[in-house]
């Protein structure tokens, strides 16, 4: 399998009960997850751009995949998040790279292309819609930071997304957490908005809820069908980098084997398992302890 991911790596500088640390962030959790479970035979090119100065902040993960599409530039992103414990986190950007290069001659080798909106600013709606129209397989928009504007100050507040219509239309399988799928429509409740979005032709519609698990959407004969899965009971050590966790499992394990619910409830696991982990260093364990609670 060949698999193409897209997004911006960022250094995240982090502060929880007073206390900042730094570490990778963006696209890394999504190579972390999937450094996890690719199969050999398996091949996962990184379309990001890095740093030289904080590269080895990402190097141990990124060096095990393709990176002939990694770009080098002069400085990527730094986000300063400060977390909360029942509501989403504060954003606040120091700088915003330029967008992604994927004008790539082989698209169609690709067996999927999974974006994720990491800054929201990885790809523009031209590129997508250029996708859509010369790429034959299946697309995974997780829209993240799409979901926030950026002010003045470089901080970073949701607002309802421009042309989501669009977006939508040129992606076959879309994520959101609870706060962005409020920028994505009009509508209020989430059973309106799954219509609205599958309304796009969007084939599958994924709501991640945290602590609270996460349900997708899609179509079955015209009719919309959902399925939802709790969180799995775990220890919080962590509420960084789930949502890609999910993503990128998710994804992976439908393009291996067409199956939405085995891989949502896979992705689902992982994306608990994560939370669970103090350090990065834990991930190694991903696999296992999915394996061991899908059991």
């Amino acid at each position: 399998m060949k698999l193409l991911v897209i997004g911006h790596s960022v250094e995240d500088h982090i502060t929880e009960n007073g206390i900042e640390v730094v570490k990778p962030g963006g696209i890394f959790y999504t190579a972390l997850a999937l450094k996890q479970f690719v199969d050999s035979g398996d091949e996962v090119f990184l379309n990001t751009a890095v740093q030289k100065e904080n590269l080895n902040l990402f190097a141990d993960v990124y060096n095990g995949f393709n990176n002939s599409l990694v770009k080098f530039i002069d400085r990527i992103p730094k986000v300063y998040l400060t977390l909360h414990d029942f509501k989403e986190r504060g954003e606040t950007y120091e700088s915003i790279s330029q967008g992604l290069n994927i004008d790539i001659d082989n698209l169609n080798s690709f067996d999927g292309i999974l974006i994720n909106m990491i800054t929201g600013f990885d790809v523009s709606l031209m590129q997508v819609q250029l996708l859509r129209k010369n790429y034959k397989g299946p697309t995974y928009i997780d829209v993240h930071t799409l979901a926030r504007g950026l002010d003045e100050n470089l901080k970073r507040e949701f607002r309802p997304i421009p042309d989501f219509d669009k977006w939508a239309s040129s992606t076959d399988i879309i994520q959101v957490n609870e706060n962005e799928m409020k920028t994505i429509s009009v509508k209020q409740t989430e059973l309106e908005i799954a219509q609205e979005i599958l309304n796009y032709e969007v084939k599958i519609f994924i709501v991640t809820k945290g602590r609270l698990g996460a349900r997708y959407y899609c179509k079955k004969d015209g009719e919309i069908i959902s399925s939802y899965r709790s969180a799995v009971k775990t220890e919080t050590k962590n509420m960084i980098g789930c949502g890609d966790v999910f993503g990128a499992v998710y994804f992976y394990h439908y393009i291996k084997t067409k199956n939405m619910e085995e891989s949502f409830s896979i992705a689902n696991i992982a994306a608990g398992c994560s939370a669970s982990y103090k350090g990065i260093n834990d991930f190694k364990d991903l696999k296992k302890d999915v394996l061991q609670r899908s059991n």
